[in-house]
């Protein structure tokens, strides 16, 4: 019994968190990494009701079940978090037109794109910005640094065509390489 409870709860923490990662992939368009995922899945889930059902169910080996999917939803968007796959758009509000923050980040590769509208009390700027996920904290650093009072909001686009992003991307890229190499 023993040997099962161990066996449902490996199988679960690896299940779920292939299971999260199959879902993440088809909502992104990777649809031939989701099919291969699928297929693990279905090998994992099949062996492992096997294991839970086969003759005498014991409630200790359900529970156990139970656990494993929590902890494998845990797994599974710590490593979708890590892999940080796809593109974010940061619309990023300012009481200013802050020109040295936006000559920053169009220094580092990103393409800005600024907007001026009237906020409550007074003229705000709004300032668009894409990057990719993995990027993404480095750009909320940079704009609280040089503008603290920013209002932040991201949201990931599920499409794009064209604009200055994808050449700008290919040249933050090679100029993050060859800062790491002269390091």
């Amino acid at each position: 019994m023993l040997k099962d409870i161990l066996l449902v709860l490996i199988l679960q923490l690896i299940y779920v968190p292939t299971f999260t990662l199959r879902t993440i992939f088809l909502v992104k368009g990777l649809r031939m990494q989701a099919a291969a995922l699928g297929l693990i899945e279905s090998l994992i889930y099949i062996f492992g009701l096997a294991i839970v059902f086969n003759g005498e169910q014991n409630i200790i080996v359900l529970i156990v079940y139970a656990i494993g999917f929590g902890l494998g939803i845990i797994i599974g968007s710590k490593i979708e978090e890590e892999l940080a796959i796809g593109y974010t758009t940061l619309q990023v509000i300012l009481p200013s037109k802050n020109e040295n923050l936006i000559d920053q980040l169009r220094g580092e590769g990103y393409g800005v794109t600024v907007y001026e509208g009237q906020g409550k009390d007074a003229v705000r700027y709004k300032l668009e910005v894409l990057t990719k996920r993995n990027q993404e904290e480095g750009l909320y650093e940079m704009i609280q640094e040089f503008e603290p009072s920013a209002f932040i909001i991201a949201y990931e686009p599920k499409k794009f065509k064209g604009g200055f992003l994808l050449k700008a991307m290919k040249k933050r890229k090679k100029k993050s390489k060859i800062t790491m190499a002269s390091k």
